[in-house]
């Protein structure tokens, strides 16, 4: 992206209140990034290259579509299981990626947020990581939620020990009270979950905040995910009336 679209990634609260059409938080799994390498001769390593690269123009045609808040399912607590050398390049890319992207994200006034366990992380890359997500944390514009070594039962798990450590007792268990142990405490549930590659799973990812999320499955690989894309699935977004259950319903009606 050009320097000169440094404003354009940006809060756009007063539009998005007034265009229901248009999901303000979406969460995606980027999934296709071996298919693509195989289908072009390539290696494995090369086909998430390619899938790290798609990332920004993505985040831009969200933004300028009036979404304030993205996040990207980077890289599963189960992903540990694949080769080596695999996992090694994927650690190593995000080094590189983070390194150089967190002064672009300044300039585009993105604010990174990290979901996951940074413990099981290479010890340069925790560093890279909180590096940017302390840089960029007054920034005011699109939030950028990555989650790295995420798993949604993890997650859930980990803030129960963390409620159970802070002495709650039953009666004040609530959604809430979970909810501030939560990775993505202080920000928003997702409006709309996309995956490319064609599959339907949810891969144990926002187990806890997807409860009432849209979603979308496009055949398309993340590498080749555009903006044709990106129109498809808000336009699916917006043709279908959100439900929100029995509980939302009643409180509604008041």
């Amino acid at each position: 992206m050009e320097s000169n679209d440094s404003e354009r990634i940006a809060h756009r609260d007063d539009e998005v209140a007034v265009r229901n059409d248009v999901p303000r938080h979406v969460a995606i799994i980027m999934d296709g990034n071996r298919r693509w390498a195989q289908m072009r001769g390539l290696t494995t390593a090369d086909g998430h290259r390619a899938g790290f690269t798609n990332i920004e123009p993505v985040l831009q045609l969200f933004a300028d579509a009036g979404v304030v808040e993205v996040t990207l399912f980077a890289f599963s607590t189960e992903n540990w299981s694949r080769p080596a050398r695999e996992v090694d390049s994927l650690m190593n890319l995000m080094s590189e990626e983070i390194a150089a992207g967190a002064e672009r994200f300044n300039q585009k006034r993105v604010r990174l947020r990290h979901l996951g366990d940074p413990t099981k992380l290479p010890k340069h890359l925790r560093e890279k990581v909180r590096q940017a997500v302390k840089s960029t944390a007054g920034n005011s514009g699109l939030t950028l939620n990555v989650a790295f070594n995420y798993g949604g039962r993890q997650e859930i798990v980990t803030a129960v020990r963390k409620v159970i450590e802070s002495g709650a007792r039953p009666d004040d268990v609530d959604e809430d009270l979970v909810g501030r142990y939560l990775y993505t405490s202080g920000g928003s549930d997702p409006d709309l979950i996309i995956r490319t590659g064609g599959e339907f799973r949810i891969s144990n990812f926002l187990l806890w905040q997807c409860a009432y999320a849209e979603f979308h499955s496009t055949e398309t690989l993340w590498p080749d995910f555009s903006e044709r894309d990106v129109a498809q699935a808000i336009s699916e977004y917006a043709s279908r009336e959100r439900r929100y259950g029995a509980r939302k319903h009643e409180n509604d009606s008041h």
